[in-house]
């Protein structure tokens, strides 16, 4: 099964998109986004194999969306205008479709996406690539946010505070620790607490119920101290 969201700005297209999706049995619906922000703040919480994306919409077009991800999903472009296709394939997509489209075109396109998905899926490594960078949302603008420079990250239910070294005044976006987690994996960052995650190399002082980055203190609880020598001794070695 794939996970999928459409981006459009078109509601009839949207609508034309849904129930197209809900014939696929392979595909399952995520969210409906009308704009690539919208989409930032599901990519974030959610994982997704599969984009429908529009190019053409206000403020950020579907291809500087896409030039934004790291480390991006499938991408189906769906859009009006046959002159971006190169540019398109350019940036890996798995098919261009013009509207007005069949649905044998559609299907198509998804055949094709199921087809890379299962080989990717055959070919996933166990440890993910950490990422050099990654944007994220913050007060409807896109922020980068280069892994090298986070010290830790602080849980707030629904939202995270990215601390960093270049800067006092930390980074709040909608995200949930678990999804940031999973982005930047062991032994690189350290879960210290079910609401804090620490860069393991930038840790200088390790006490009972704390480790210190410098002068940042960050706490440590009692189910995840056992976790923390692990990976330290595993970075000594």
């Amino acid at each position: 099964m794939m996970h999928c969201i459409i981006v459009d700005d078109e509601q009839l297209v949207r609508e034309l998109l849904e129930d197209n999706i809900s014939k696929i049995l392979f595909l399952h619906l995520v969210k409906t986004c009308k704009n690539p922000l919208e989409a930032i703040e599901i990519l974030q919480t959610e994982q997704i194999d599969l984009i429908f994306l529009d190019i053409q919409m206000p403020r950020l077009n579907g291809l500087q969306f896409l030039q934004t991800l790291n480390r991006p999903p499938l991408v189906i472009l769906v859009t009006a205008y046959e002159k971006y296709a190169l540019e398109g394939f350019e940036l890996n997509v798995v098919d261009y479709v013009l509207k007005p489209f069949s649905f044998e075109r559609f299907l198509k396109a998804c055949n094709r996406a199921n087809d890379l998905f299962k080989l990717q899926q055959s070919n996933k490594t166990i440890v993910p690539a950490m990422p050099e960078d990654f944007f994220v949302n913050v007060e409807y603008t896109l922020v980068k946010i280069v892994v090298a420079d986070i010290d830790y990250i602080e849980g707030l239910k629904d939202y995270i505070k990215i601390h960093l070294s270049s800067s006092t005044k930390p980074v709040l976006t909608r995200m949930t620790i678990k999804a940031i987690e999973e982005k930047l994996p062991p032994p690189a960052f350290i879960r210290t607490h079910k609401s804090f995650l620490a860069a393991a190399n930038k840790i200088t002082t390790v006490k009972r119920d704390f480790v210190y980055i410098g002068q940042k203190e960050v706490p440590v609880s009692e189910s995840y101290k056992e976790n923390i020598t692990r990976i330290l001794n595993r970075l000594e070695h």
